[in-house]
């Protein structure tokens, strides 16, 4: 587990009235139905010294997908709520980053498919976890201990998550799309009215969270989405410059 983030944690339990028991119970259940498969060493051969998009569904991905369109080669790590409109344009990430409460139709399909699922357990996804088992290749995360094959990279939301994998795994750059965390929710983010506060809250936890990492990682930081502290904001110009 890294440094640091067990304080982190427990401020975000508070904030949210969050319970850890709940967080402890959903990962022991997940562990449980889990198999023990290769995927974790698949993980790192992807990401290993390698340039790493991570991509998430707020406004600027609309713009950001006819440039990763482009860009097949690269190494996509996706959180679940930008899956549709990703498959939709013929993008398919190397890795999801989910909780489950995605797009069930696009995580079905994508479960078919040689793309690895991160599969986060918390204490309000347990009645969903039953998914995990037609899922072809995954690996499990939590927010709270590791426990047998549940493993805990930090992150919050399913984007810095993404973000705290590929730092996990040594990438060499972190280039992020689609990840604005402001007060506007993207039009592809599964949010219904009443709980967009909730997700306004969760999207600067997530912010705060990759501030924080900028400050320990070894990677280099990039963003194509809104300015934050630590990573470096780029032009699409300037992105085709880093990457070559």
């Amino acid at each position: 587990m890294i440094s640091g983030w067990e304080k982190r944690y427990f401020s975000i339990l508070k904030e949210l009235n969050y319970s850890e028991k709940k967080d402890k119970e959903s990962a022991l259940i997940l562990d449980s139905i889990l198999k023990k498969n290769n995927s974790t060493e698949k993980i790192r051969k992807l990401i290993q010294g390698k340039t790493v998009f991570v991509i998430g569904s707020g406004p600027s991905l609309s713009i950001a997908i006819p440039k990763l369109k482009k860009l097949k080669k690269y190494i996509k790590i996706a959180a679940d709520s930008s899956l549709k409109p990703l498959i939709d344009n013929g993008i398919i990430p190397d890795i999801i980053v989910t909780d489950l409460d995605g797009n069930e139709d696009a995580i079905k399909k994508m479960s078919k498919t040689k793309s690895i699922f991160v599969i986060h357990a918390h204490g309000d996804n347990i009645e969903k976890l039953q998914m995990v088992k037609k899922i072809k290749n995954s690996i499990g995360t939590t927010q709270t201990n590791p426990v047998n094959k549940i493993q805990n990279f930090g992150g919050f939301t399913d984007g810095d998550r993404g973000v705290f994998l590929a730092n996990h795994f040594d990438a060499k750059k972190i280039i992020l799309f689609g990840m604005d965390f402001g007060n506007q929710i993207g039009k592809f983010s599964n949010t219904n009215r009443s709980d967009r506060e909730m997700k306004i809250k969760k999207l600067k936890i997530g912010k705060d969270l990759l501030i924080w990492l900028s400050t320990i990682t070894k990677s280099e930081l990039f963003t194509t989405s809104k300015p934050i502290e630590g990573f470096k904001k780029i032009s699409y110009r300037e992105l085709d410059i880093i990457i070559t």
